[in-house]
């Protein structure tokens, strides 16, 4: 069940769960804000633990609202396109067979059947994008098995509306977004890790933050970078 508490102007929705610990959340692209909490707590205890966090709330907020946001793509010629990272000019070509999606030099090339709408190159290519994701997760997860000590039992990609990935400790797996496959691989590099460390650690605490430091000094370097990339022209919601 979701209530909500005012923090003046800020509304927070808060869930309670069969938890442990508090959970504070701070959702692209408007900074909607939420709390899982454990059932045994009162709205008091809460409204004053989201009192304590207001700064860090609103400075989130923040940089969520200055993040740039993607036009919305048309597929047509010439538009921009990202493939890890390094931008490319679509280019459509209609052809009677079966689809599929190429990198020429600087091109994107889409071919599709003729007559193909908007929202069947839109498919076509958010396929592309996550079998490129796919195909690059297995060595990467590999090597950070080695370095880590740890085992992840399954990935998954898909296209993911509120987040970059998520971590299911009690199966051992990771799930990632698709989207990823645009961004820089340093980028990916850095989601895999974070993912991996919720392997050992479920929450963002001080040991999540050690743990972060410990395997990968830069990973706030390499959160920046991708928080600074433009995102999905969308309406995401949790």
């Amino acid at each position: 069940m979701v209530t909500q508490v005012k923090l003046g102007e800020i509304a927070v929705d808060v869930l309670l769960k069969d938890i442990k610990n508090v959970h504070l959340s701070v959702y692209p692209p408007t900074g909607r804000v939420r709390i899982s909490a454990p059932l045994r707590m009162n709205l008091d205890t809460i409204r004053v633990f989201a009192i304590s966090k207001l700064s860090w709330i609103k400075q989130q907020q923040k940089k969520l609202l200055a993040q740039e946001r993607e036009t919305p793509r048309e597929y047509l010629n010439r538009e921009s396109h990202y493939v890890w990272g390094k931008r490319y000019l679509l280019k459509v070509v209609e052809k009677d067979s079966a689809p599929e999606v190429q990198l020429k030099h600087n091109t994107l090339l889409l071919q599709v059947r003729p007559g193909s709408a908007e929202e069947k190159k839109q498919a076509v290519l958010e396929e592309w994008y996550r079998e490129q994701l796919k195909a690059a997760l297995p060595s990467l997860i590999s090597k950070w098995e080695r370095l880590m000590g740890t085992k992840v039992a399954r990935f998954f990609v898909q296209r993911m509306k509120t987040k970059w990935g998520s971590c299911n400790a009690s199966t051992r797996s990771i799930r990632l977004n698709s989207e990823l496959a645009k961004k820089p691989r340093e980028c990916l590099e850095y989601l895999v890790v974070h993912e991996m460390v919720h392997l050992f650690e479920p929450t963002h605490n001080k040991r999540f933050v050690t743990l972060m430091e410990q395997f990968m000094p830069r990973w706030q370097f390499y959160r920046e970078v991708l928080n600074r990339l433009p995102v999905r022209h969308e309406h995401w919601m949790y």
